[in-house]
């Protein structure tokens, strides 16, 4: 006696008007719930498994959907039924069986099995790619404030010409014994949800799924050869210490015709004779007369571009900052430039002469140039020596 089959709808729990993203979800649901290692045996739940299975194929496809709808079961024939028999008919099923499972266990979990399920291959890949380099560059302040371009000869690994990077001396090759081919091996392991496949690049070929049958004589099979670069690197006004420059495809050749690596240029700071950096602005720390100091000069002090001449306002005291716009150094990636700080600093000699010392011993018994001497502290020593030299 012929049992009769229930709804497809009915049987994803889903309303006739659910979308195809609906309907995958339920269908993953009740697959996880009802599938047959979850289940040892447990002939409802298999049997279950298959009807959900089989509605899973009928209305997840838009044209046997559409006939189902218009002409029920009888609409899709005998090929669903047949194929719901087995509860894992079809590619797509199985691979959304697993995409559900990766939900839980995570992608990796998931996308293995898939791969295994569907028959597809990893590609292959020419060669192994090249490592990377790190240089370090030093720059001093002067080519930093402004940019530069550099021309650096790199030790590295570069092509083989005699084989144009392929490793063989005659094109000749042999395919991998390991892989067969494939570029990649493969694992097998059961578990209680069945089983899995793990896949990995072949050590034997590194995923070439071939091996050089006659070597190059030159580079021995590799494909690159040591030797010397000169390459050109533009440096952007602004770096600071620490920042890097990537030249792609500037690092070491492949193996056998591999991608190459990856230049990093990093940046170091040379340390300047007198300058100091403070972000884009510099920092000259001039010596100043008590003289000067008291009664102000015009100075000559180094910038980035030459000297220039400064003017002391009297009575600058120690630690006095004069800033000189746009002296510094250009902002990295931007407009404009920072500033120059003269920061003054009044030297005191460690020794002076018997008339200096007279003189010095003179000076200090004027109350002006004694800070103990102030009164109620309102008038600074040095506004007093300007107004007795009349400043």
């Amino acid at each position: 006696m012929a049992t009769t089959k229930r709804d497809y709808y009915e049987v994803l729990g889903v309303s006739r008007s659910a979308s195809v993203d609906d309907i995958k979800k339920a269908y993953r649901k009740l697959a996880m719930q009802y599938h047959p290692d979850r289940n040892p045996n447990n002939k409802s739940a298999e049997e279950k498994f298959k009807e959900i299975n089989e509605a899973y194929e009928v209305l997840s496809n838009e044209e046997k959907r559409a006939r189902y709808d218009r002409f029920g079961h009888a609409g899709v024939g005998t090929s669903a039924a047949s194929e719901g028999a087995n509860p894992f008919a079809g590619r797509g099923s199985m691979d959304d069986i697993f995409s559900a499972f990766s939900d839980i266990f995570g992608s990796q979990f998931g996308e293995g099995f898939a791969e295994a399920s569907s028959g597809r291959r990893r590609s292959r890949q020419r060669g192994v790619p090249g490592s990377d380099l790190k240089i370090r560059l030093k720059l001093t302040l002067e080519e930093i404030a402004n940019g530069v371009d550099k021309t650096l000869k790199i030790k590295k690994q570069k092509t083989c010409e005699a084989c144009d990077g392929t490793g063989s001396k005659n094109g000749n090759y042999d395919t991998c014994p390991t892989c067969n081919g494939a570029g990649e091996v493969r694992q097998v392991s059961r578990t209680m949800f069945g089983q899995f496949v793990n896949i990995t690049t072949c050590p034997t070929c590194n995923g070439e799924g071939r091996i050089v049958k006659d070597k190059c004589p030159v580079c021995h099979g590799e494909g690159r050869v040591q030797g010397e670069s000169t390459i050109k690197v533009s440096i952007p006004a602004g770096v600071t210490e620490g920042n890097y420059i990537p030249l792609r495809g500037q690092g070491n050749a492949g193996l056998r015709g591999g991608a190459p690596g990856d230049l990093l240029v990093v940046i170091e700071e040379e340390e300047h004779p007198y300058f100091t950096r403070e972000e884009d602005n510099i920092v000259y720390h001039l010596n100043i007369s008590f003289a000067d100091a008291v009664l102000g000069a015009k100075v000559s002090v180094p910038t980035l571009e030459g000297s220039m001449v400064i003017e002391i306002p009297p009575g600058s005291p120690s630690g006095r900052e004069i800033r000189i716009p746009e002296k510094g150094i250009k902002h990295l990636n931007s407009y404009g430039r920072g500033d120059q700080i003269v920061r003054l600093q009044i030297h005191v000699p460690s020794q002076v002469s018997a008339a200096d010392k007279e003189l010095l011993k003179q000076l200090r018994q004027s109350p002006n140039l004694n800070p103990s001497a102030k009164h109620n502290g309102k008038t600074s020593p040095f506004e007093k020596v300007k107004d007795v030299f009349g400043l």
